[in-house]
C-alpha cells in the first residue's frame, strides 16, 4: 500500500464507516453485557492464513483467563476497516484497543485519535511508522531474517542464487526482515545473490513471482519465505519442476519461512522444508491482553528483561516493544553460524500444541 492511504483512511464518510464497522464486527467474538468485566476492543488483521487464524483462537481464550469482555472485528487486512471498526468499538464504550495494523503508516489518524480520547492501544505483530501505543508486543523481525540468512548461507556453504518472498514494504515487518536478510547476505555470504520478489503477503503473488524467477534461473537452490502464505504455492511450483526432492539430493532446494505453523512442521517432518522461525501467535494473543489490561490500570511499563523470557526496548520516545523469543526450528537441532535452532519436534513449539 502506498501513503495516499494515510489521507484516504482520514476521509472516510460517515456513512462508509458505519457500514465498514457493522461489516467487520465479529458476532461470534463479543459479549453483549460485560457483566463487571473491563471491555477491551481487539481487531483481528486477517483470517486468511494459519497463523493469524491460531491467534484468532488464543485471544477468547486468555480473555477469560484475564477476566476481559472482548469487543472484537476483522479488518481483513484493510486500513479503512480498521478505522472504522475502531469507530464502532469507541462507540461500545472499549476501554482499551489491541490491533495489528498492516499498514504501519496508514494507522497513524486512528491512533492519534484514540490516544485523544485516553484510550490505550496495544499493537501486535506490527509496530506504527509514527505515534505512540502504550505497548507493542512482537518478535524481533530483524532477527527473522538474520536467521533464514545464516540457515541458507550455511546450507548453501555460502554461494549460490537464492529467492526472497517479501511481504509487503509498507509494512514494518517486511521491511524489517527484508533489509536483514539482505544486510546479512552481503556481510556474511557475499557469493550467494539474492532475488527480492515483494509480494504484498499475496500467495497467488508469491507463486506467480517464483515461478517466474525460476524459469530464469533454473539454478536457484533457496527460498526464503517470509511468512507462512507462500507455502502451499512454493512446495507445488518445486513439485511440478522435479526439484521436490530429499535434502541429499543436489537438486534440492532449501526452504525457510516464518510462521511455525503446524503445517510447516508437518512438512519439516516429512522433509519437505527445511526450516522456520516459530513467531508466538499464542504469545502475541496472551501478552497483548496483558499489557492492555496492564494500561487500563494504570501500570508503566519499563524497558529490560521480562519474566517471560524476552526483552522490551524502547524504541523512540513513549514507544515500547516486547520482543518475545521467536526460535529458528529445523529437523535436527543444528546450529547455523551463530543461531542455534530447535528441534522440530520441541513441544515448547506453539505450532505443536494440541489446545
Amino acid at each position: 500500500m502506498k501513503f495516499q492511504h494515510l489521507r484516504a483512511a482520514t476521509v472516510v464518510t460517515a456513512g462508509v464507516l458505519t457500514a465498514a464497522a457493522l461489516a467487520g464486527c465479529s458476532g461470534g467474538g463479543s459479549t453483549a453485557a460485560s457483566g463487571g468485566k473491563t471491555v477491551v476492543g481487539v481487531d483481528y488483521p486477517r483470517s486468511d492464513t494459519d497463523f493469524w487464524n491460531a491467534y484468532i483462537k488464543y485471544v477468547p481464550q486468555f480473555a477469560g483467563q484475564f477476566g476481559l469482555d472482548l469487543k472484537t472485528t476483522n479488518s481483513q487486512n484493510d486500513v479503512a476497516n480498521l478505522t472504522a471498526n475502531v469507530q464502532t468499538m469507541i462507540s461500545q464504550g472499549v476501554k482499551g484497543v489491541v490491533m495489528a495494523p498492516q499498514d504501519t503508516a496508514a494507522i497513524i489518524p486512528t491512533l492519534q485519535q484514540l490516544a485523544g480520547k485516553k484510550i490505550p492501544v496495544v499493537s501486535v505483530d506490527t509496530r506504527p511508522d509514527q505515534g505512540n501505543v502504550y505497548m507493542v508486543v512482537r518478535a524481533d523481525n530483524r532477527a527473522y531474517g538474520e536467521k533464514a540468512c545464516q540457515f541458507l548461507g550455511t546450507k548453501l556453504a555460502g554461494k549460490g542464487k537464492v529467492v526472497m518472498l517479501q511481504g509487503d514494504l509498507a509494512s514494518i515487518n517486511g521491511r524489517d526482515r527484508t533489509e536483514a536478510f539482505n544486510d546479512c547476505m552481503k556481510k556474511n555470504f557475499p557469493g550467494i545473490t539474492v532475488f527480492g520478489e515483494a509480494t504484498n503477503w499475496d500467495a497467488n503473488t508469491a507463486a506467480q513471482k517464483l515461478q517466474t524467477r525460476l524459469t530464469a534461473n533454473p539454478d536457484i537452490k533457496g527460498v526464503y519465505m517470509q511468512s507462512s502464505f507462500a507455502l502451499s504455492g512454493t512446495l507445488q511450483l518445486l513439485k511440478q519442476r522435479g526439484l521436490a526432492v530429499p535434502a541429499s539430493d543436489p537438486k534440492h532446494v532449501f526452504i525457510v519461512s516464518n510462521d511455525g505453523i503446524p503445517e510447516e512442521l508437518a512438512k519439516i517432518r516429512a522433509g519437505e522444508m527445511d526450516a522456520t522461525v516459530s513467531q508466538p501467535a499464542d504469545l502475541f494473543a496472551k501478552y497483548a491482553l496483558q499489557y492492555v489490561k496492564d494500561a487500563i490500570a494504570g501500570k508503566t511499563p519499563a524497558p529490560g528483561k521480562t519474566d517471560h523470557d524476552s526483552t522490551i526496548i524502547q524504541v523512540r520516545d513513549g514507544l515500547m516493544e516486547d520482543q518475545l523469543a521467536a526460535p529458528l526450528v529445523t529437523s535436527d537441532g543444528a546450529t547455523f553460524g551463530p543461531v542455534p535452532s530447535v528441534k522440530v519436534d520441541d513441544q515448547s513449539l506453539w505450532g505443536n500444541s494440541k489446545s
